[in-house]
């Protein structure tokens, strides 16, 4: 048995744990989901694209999550343990190509547990409650990109059932003189 398939049975068994609660997050919220949403930036330093932050990040991503906590074809899952937000998941019903079936479908993005909450479930119950936020409507897929390389990512992924379509490449552009 691939060392995949070992790991998408142990987390098949893996089931939420009863505490677990995912909602919808809320303005109210917004001090989580930048707690949460700048965690998971801050966990790749060392990104091409996301260990580069911006200066004044703390202002700018408050401005930003606030207007995605209000947007309409978005929603923001929080994942609660014990009364605590533990963790993650962005969910917008984004436009295809008008060339490629599906018209529509459901991007994942933004997705980050805190590490002490791992392997407890609580990633399988927010990509639970986006699935059914998605069929609810009318999205028959779900995308998502997540940082190569990152081995307990990449099976945790597959464990869900997404699979490697295509890739994300870089070229850095120097100024010309």
């Amino acid at each position: 048995m691939t060392a995949g398939r070992l790991v998408e049975r142990a987390l098949s068994a893996v089931k939420p744990a009863a505490a677990t609660r995912v909602r919808p997050a809320t303005p109210r919220d917004l001090d989580a989901v930048v707690a949460l949403r700048l965690a998971l930036l801050r966990e790749h330093p060392d990104h091409p694209i996301y260990g580069r932050l911006r200066t004044e990040i703390d202002r700018r991503a408050r401005d930003l999550f606030s207007a995605q906590l209000r947007a309409r074809t978005e929603t923001i899952l929080l994942a609660e343990l014990a009364g605590e937000v533990v963790g993650i998941l962005r969910c917008v019903e984004s436009i295809g190509s008008p060339l490629l079936e599906p018209a529509r479908y459901a991007y994942v993005s933004s997705v980050y547990v805190r590490p002490e909450a791992r392997r407890r479930g609580v990633l399988r119950a927010l990509v639970r409650e986006a699935e059914r936020w998605s069929r609810a409507r009318g999205l028959e897929q779900m995308r998502l990109h997540n940082v190569a390389g990152s081995v307990e990512a990449e099976r945790a992924w597959e464990a869900l059932g997404f699979a490697v379509v295509e890739q994300v490449r870089l070229r850095s552009l120097t100024p010309e003189r």
